[in-house]
């Protein structure tokens, strides 16, 4: 649990790392932290589609895997169609870092250790990701089109959030 904790921390630190870079991220750091952030959610999910066979997580994952590469689809378009290309950023860099090191951890574990562990550490990262896009991301959007997608995400990522309290109620 104090591993979870230390790593949604981590999460949230590299999310709040862009308002205090500069007062607000521009659209082009914007679009990547986002789609950074849902790249992170999809590779956990291949994750547990690879390691889990708890029927449960394996549909919750699969559920990760559709929506996060679909929205990210979306963001991609959008970002082709404005001609405006991703800018990487500090925030961006942070996730992917504590991503990794949350995969690593993820991959030495087994059966309802692992089951476990990616539920907790699913909620603890829509949490972060949610609470990033509501006070940082969304304000901060300028075009309204890439805030309206934001927006859209949000929704999506908030039933996400609930699914995963509600599955990690349940395994054990």
């Amino acid at each position: 649990m104090f591993k979870r904790l230390l790593t949604a921390t981590a999460m949230a630190a590299a999310l709040g790392t862009a308002a205090f870079a500069a007062d607000k991220p521009t659209d082009p750091q914007i679009a990547h932290i986002a789609y950074t952030a849902g790249e992170i959610d999809v590779a956990a999910a291949k994750q547990a589609l690879k390691m889990s066979k708890n029927a449960e997580v394996r549909q919750f994952a699969e559920t990760m895997e559709r929506d996060h590469t679909a929205v990210n689809q979306q963001a991609l378009a959008l970002l082709k169609k404005l001609k405006v290309k991703p800018e990487d950023n500090d925030t961006s860099k942070s996730l992917s870092s504590a991503a990794k090191a949350e995969l690593t951890k993820l991959s030495k574990l087994h059966g309802a250790a692992f089951d476990k562990a990616y539920v907790d550490n699913e909620v603890a990262y829509h949490k972060q990701v949610n609470g990033a896009l509501e006070t940082l991301l969304i304000p901060s959007a300028q075009n309204g089109e890439l805030k309206s997608l934001l927006q859209t995400g949000l929704k999506l990522f908030k039933e996400h959030q609930t699914h995963a309290e509600h599955l990690a109620s349940m395994v054990k």
